[in-house]
């Protein structure tokens, strides 16, 4: 009886072995993305979060004072607007010579047509003269008149010529005025534009929707260039990072579903479903601390099984996976 007795005890107690062997596949630990956020400019440092707070992704969670670069940029607005007046100043003098040749032309047009009514005029008086209707003074004083009209006109076209050479020198000289204010303002512009982005870099915005888990500074201190402020983990859609031998590999792929347990110590446990997102390409020696379902391999390779927190899985926290 006693030997029945033992035999059966020590089948239970294999079974029960067995049975704790088969609850999970791989060992792991909690891990969640983690972001560091880093100042992006310099000056003193106005921080409205702290650690365990959520933020939503997007949200200005503070600023670098940004004074200076606000002035600065307002310096360089006034430069800007000096250099506009005087690209309008330089363009209404080469308007006016467009004008002044404009109106030289039109004077020489109207002498050109005056000579003409004139030489009619002198015909018609000629005829009249032939016939003796009228005195020969009168076709004199009209041959005077296209006389003096001709030496106007030669005058004229003289000045135009002129002024056009000395017009042509000075429209390239304000030409080559006008592109130098052009290339002052685009470097301006290219100034104004590094301002505005050092000003939305001056805010401290949330790359994504988590917990505040470390916080590198405080408000009010002065920050640098690359200074970390804070560490935000995304906290809500966190993972498990296993290890499988190979024989375990060959029934897992990307997509799978799997139970998660977190372990909360004294056999506490809450159970979470899971998806394997990732599978390591590689194999590696099995880290110290992971248990496999199989002990005895040497190389292992890194799964993660995707679950989604509510509130109760921390990170580094020990956790098993059943495939």
């Amino acid at each position: 009886m006693r030997k029945i007795l033992l035999i059966a005890s020590l089948a239970l107690l294999v079974t029960a072995c067995n049975k704790k062997e088969n609850e999970y596949d791989a060992t792991g630990t909690f891990e969640a993305t983690e972001v560091t956020i880093s100042s992006e400019t310099t000056g003193q440092l106005s921080l409205n979060a702290d650690e365990g707070q959520e933020v939503a992704r997007g949200s200005v969670i503070g600023h670098v004072d940004k004074i200076q670069l606000e002035l600065k940029r307002q310096q360089l607005e006034a430069s800007l607007r000096q250099l506009d007046a005087s690209r309008q100043q330089l363009s209404a003098t080469r308007s006016s010579n467009g004008s002044r040749q404009l109106d030289l032309e039109k004077q020489l047009a109207s002498i050109r047509q005056q000579i003409a009514n004139a030489q009619r005029e002198k015909q018609r008086f000629s005829e009249l003269f032939k016939d003796g209707a009228v005195a020969r003074k009168q076709v004199d004083d009209i041959a005077y008149q296209i006389s003096v009209l001709e030496k106007q006109l030669a005058a004229t076209e003289d000045q135009i010529r002129s002024n056009n050479a000395a017009f042509d020198d000075q429209n390239r000289g304000i030409a080559a005025q006008i592109e130098g204010v052009e290339q002052q303002a685009r470097g301006i512009e290219a100034q104004i534009a590094q301002i505005d982005d050092q000003i939305s870099n001056a805010d401290v915005v949330s790359p994504l929707m988590g917990t505040v888990i470390e916080k590198y500074v405080e408000d009010g201190e002065f920050v640098t260039i690359g200074k970390p402020l804070l560490k935000i983990a995304d906290t809500q859609h966190m993972f498990i990072r296993a290890y499988v031998t190979s024989a375990q590999l060959q029934n897992i792929k990307v997509g799978q579903k799997a139970q998660v347990f977190a372990d909360f110590g004294d056999q506490q446990k809450r159970t979470y479903e899971g998806t394997v997102s990732w599978i390591s390409h590689q194999s590696e020696f099995t880290p110290k601390t992971i248990l496999t379902d199989d002990e005895r391999a040497d190389l292992v390779y890194a799964v993660k099984v995707a679950v989604r927190n509510d509130g109760f899985i921390k990170i580094g926290m020990y956790g098993e996976v059943k495939f």
